[in-house]
């Protein structure tokens, strides 16, 4: 049984002040290890926390597209795909819609801020890096997150990203000044 480690124990003699400062060295060092053991632990529990949003909420929009028509863009796409990783780069595409001349690469994200359209934005570059059979196909950016701002909104419309959100049990595409890469 592991014990529990406790602040060092006070010294029985009447301290000096090289005593007393050496004690408070002491206490300093161990509160300091206690301190970065539950920072830690606290930091694992929220990545863990922070995964499990960002997992739930692309599970939730890519079985909306599954389960939808998957027209989008104004388009009907064949296939859709989630999770698939880049074979050049480090990227990721959260879920991609496939046709014969089009691909609709989809950024999730629990909570979006407008420093991810730059995300969106290179996804377009480096999928035909990572994807060269699909040198030739017209590329539509959307952008999904349960959470929105206007100015958030204006900046993907304004950069031809698709705003994919949910408006209480649906899912909403807002694509007006979509632009095809």
């Amino acid at each position: 049984m592991k014990t529990q480690q406790t602040v060092p124990p006070i010294p029985s003699s009447v301290p000096t002040p090289e005593s007393a400062w050496a004690y408070m060295q002491e206490c300093n060092r161990f509160l300091t290890e206690k301190f970065a053991e539950t920072d830690k632990k606290i930091s694992k529990i929220l990545g863990e926390w922070s995964n499990n949003f960002g997992q739930i909420t692309e599970e939730y929009f890519f079985n909306s597209f599954e389960k939808g028509q998957k027209n989008f863009f104004g388009e009907r796409f064949d296939d859709i795909k989630k999770n698939l990783k880049g074979a050049e780069t480090d990227d990721e595409y959260d879920i991609l819609l496939i046709n014969g001349e089009s691909l609709g690469i989809i950024e999730v994200k629990f909570k979006a801020h407008k420093n991810d359209i730059e995300v969106v934005l290179k996804k377009a570059e480096t999928f035909r890096i990572n994807f060269p059979k699909y040198s030739n196909h017209k590329i539509y950016l959307g952008l999904a997150s349960m959470s929105f701002y206007p100015e958030l909104e204006l900046a993907c419309k304004e950069n031809g990203i698709a705003v994919i959100k949910q408006v209480g049990d649906t899912v909403v595409i807002i694509d007006e000044g979509l632009k095809a890469y």
